[in-house]
């Protein structure tokens, strides 16, 4: 198993700065998130001003560079992070170009949320979309990654495993993410893995808490948290990835901010390498 870390986690450092400090971490690669994200005024963030981003609207003229610049810190490049959605296949192909000049095996592409139509049309839409996004996925060499998210169609493994139903996993494969889960869609360890079967690519780590707020209906909120404390079992998670062999990578994506980014950081490869030995 590998750990590589998610460059929107990042948010305060450049690409430049962001691959010297992650290499000197100890991590092994590092996951970039591609957007067209420009600066403002304000302190960066994870989803605006992040300066950690490698802009879409240039991502293929950019990569080369961007994949000399991350093997010379001497880390690997386990997949990218875009937010190009299955109904634009233009856009799909365009970032796979991308993707593959730079080096990285997966991409992940974005089925987004029900429709006005309803979520059954949706899903039967975008499961036929993406099987078009398959297709490209094996003339780039650049495996397409379905992310289990929050409100979304495919919050959870069920979800995916249907939509995916007769898909080659060599073309499309699903981002684990219980940080998403606990939020929506989570279940039991063991069975998720299972579930994903052959279509387990990734796996994503964060963690999330539900506190009280009395001003929200229901009076409760979901807000993102270390890694040691959030509601994810993550122990069962790494021994449940155990059981099923599972070899791939494991990529950081740590949305709090209690602790100075380093820190936190450097926390969270640490217990990553904890729950990975116990």
């Amino acid at each position: 198993m590998k750990i590589a870390v998610c460059t929107v986690s990042l948010p305060e450092w450049t690409p430049d700065e962001a691959v010297g400090e992650v290499a000197a971490l100890g991590f092994d690669g590092i996951e970039w998130r591609v957007a067209d994200d420009p600066a403002t005024d304000d302190p960066p963030g994870f989803w605006r001003g992040n300066r950690c981003t490698l802009p879409a609207s240039s991502f293929p003229d950019d990569a080369p560079r961007i994949g000399e610049l991350t093997r010379a810190a001497g880390l690997e490049i386990p997949a990218v992070g875009p937010y190009a959605r299955c109904d634009d296949l233009d856009e799909v192909e365009r970032l796979m170009r991308g993707a593959a000049a730079l080096g990285a095996p997966r991409m992940r592409v974005q089925v987004g949320a029900p429709g006005p139509e309803g979520y059954r049309e949706t899903f039967a839409r975008r499961r036929e979309e993406y099987r078009a996004v398959a297709e490209l996925a094996l003339r780039h060499g650049v495996q397409a990654l379905l992310e289990l998210h929050h409100q979304s169609i495919v919050s959870s493994a069920s979800a995916a495993a249907r939509f995916l139903d007769g898909v080659d996993p060599r073309a499309v494969g699903v981002i684990h993410d219980v940080g998403n889960m606990v939020r929506e869609g989570y279940e039991f360890d063991p069975w998720s893995l299972e579930i994903l079967g052959d279509h387990l690519a990734h796996v994503h780590v964060k963690n999330a808490v539900l506190r009280p707020a009395p001003d929200a209906s229901p009076p409760w909120r979901w807000e993102w948290a270390p890694m040691r404390t959030g509601a994810a079992p993550l122990q069962r998670l790494f021994d449940a990835l155990a059981g099923v062999g599972y070899q791939g990578w494991v990529s950081l994506e740590d949305f709090s901010t209690e602790a100075p980014l380093r820190e936190r950081l450097r926390d969270g490869i640490a217990y990553v390498r904890e729950l990975a030995k116990a």
